[in-house]
């Protein structure tokens, strides 16, 4: 069964075909710069594991367009024609609480996801847009969505909701949802079969432009950092994390910001970027060699908020088996790993500073002999669970 799986945001469409029940894939590549005259393709196809790398510059108005591009690639030597395409797999940010686990799609979830589109307007409408273009490109796959809140709606209530009047959950659907779901999955079921342990107690750290924290236990997530949006929880790359509410009556109020200034302010101009001056962690990283202050406090702010989470995570779960580090920084970051692991030996955490300072590809234990709690780097790779997911689906249904 080939399944193609795509991730599409404003600008890019990320992908990458299985030919399943091969869990290495047969090509991957990243779409950017999409409705530039500039827009470029990285695209490897991979044979016996070693990949070839084809990088294009040229001109695309839009998905469509980028996408047919895509289908040529794949013709030239992975596919015959986009009909031997079985299964598209989507990754869509937001489902609310209607999707809890992969789901084919029909007009119906498709009205669904464009309803939600005020929840997630940076991402479902890319989403729903690689969707439509998608089914006019590989018209006979089946086409399936795979939802990033669908892992967290095993939440239980008293984790999920707000103190807020209770009409406002019951009419108007407001809650925590949690994000990067699919990236927590991945990774919890990789580090628990690696501990021998199906009900062990995690904590996940999701670490990239955009961060959050779950705390899963028995492969189940019982909280998670991000909530009504993905702008709660961790400091981020351009988002805040955690504020005060007062903070937004202020600045609206006294300060005479609009409600959009507010948006642009918490989404866009925050987190590590109004720190430190970038939302890039190696420009950062390269500031602080240099002796810079903010970027020094940045990192610090930047750590210390997930060991706050560490603390909090670890009262959920009554104990605690493994911390993981995922995505581009929590993967890559040495120094990152060691600010969060400094002084928390409390909770059995000890971390090995020289394998911690080693690149190496795969899970990586960073465990000091001794460390009663596993520290583990374990690289995501929601493509995959994705294909994962399409592949589980329809052999249920046969």
């Amino acid at each position: 069964m080939n399944i193609f799986v795509i991730n599409s945001g404003s600008s890019s469409i990320k992908y990458q075909l299985f030919r399943w029940p091969a869990e290495q894939p047969v090509c991957s590549g990243l779409v950017e710069r999409v409705g530039s005259e500039q827009a470029t393709i990285s695209h490897k196809v991979f044979a016996e594991g070693v990949p070839t790398e084809q990088r294009l510059t040229l001109p695309l108005p839009d998905h469509e367009a980028g996408l047919h591009k895509v289908v040529h690639l794949l013709t030239d030597g992975v596919i015959q024609d986009p009909s031997d395409i079985d299964v598209v797999g989507h990754r869509v940010v937001h489902g609310g609480e209607s999707f809890s686990q992969a789901t084919p799609i029909t007009p119906e979830v498709k009205a669904e996801i464009q309803r939600l589109f005020g929840l997630a307007p940076l991402h479902n409408p890319a989403n729903y847009l690689g969707i439509e273009v998608a089914e006019r490109v590989f018209p006979r796959a089946r086409q399936v969505a795979v939802f990033d809140t669908a892992f967290h709606q095993t939440l239980p209530e008293k984790a999920f909701r707000y103190a807020l009047p209770t009409a406002l959950y019951t009419e108007q659907r407001i809650r925590r949802y949690g994000f990067h779901g699919t990236s927590h999955q991945y990774v919890a079921a990789q580090a628990a079969a690696y501990l021998g342990q199906p009900d062990a107690r995690l904590i996940t750290i999701h670490l990239g432009n955009g961060c959050s924290m779950a705390a899963v236990r028995g492969g189940q997530s019982l909280d998670t950092s991000m909530g009504f949006s993905p702008l709660a929880g961790l400091v981020m790359g351009t988002r805040s994390g955690d504020v005060d509410p007062s903070i937004l009556l202020h600045l609206t109020g006294p300060l005479g910001y609009s409600p959009e200034q507010v948006n642009t302010l918490l989404n866009k101009e925050s987190g590590m970027l109004g720190l430190a001056g970038s939302n890039d962690m190696r420009d950062i990283s390269q500031a602080l060699a240099a002796g810079d202050a903010a970027a020094q406090l940045a990192y610090d702010i930047y750590a210390y908020r997930i060991r706050q989470y560490i603390g909090a995570y670890a009262a959920v779960l009554n104990g605690l088996d493994a911390i993981i580090f995922t995505a581009g920084v929590g993967e890559n970051d040495a120094l990152v790993r060691q600010l969060v692991c400094q002084d928390i030996d409390f909770f059995g955490l000890v971390l090995a500073e020289a394998q911690n300072q080693q690149r190496q590809p795969g899970l990586r234990d960073l465990s000091a002999p001794g460390s009663r709690a596993k520290i583990l780097v374990v690289p995501t790779n929601e493509e995959l669970e994705i294909a994962q997911q399409c592949a589980a689906l329809f052999a249920s249904a046969s």
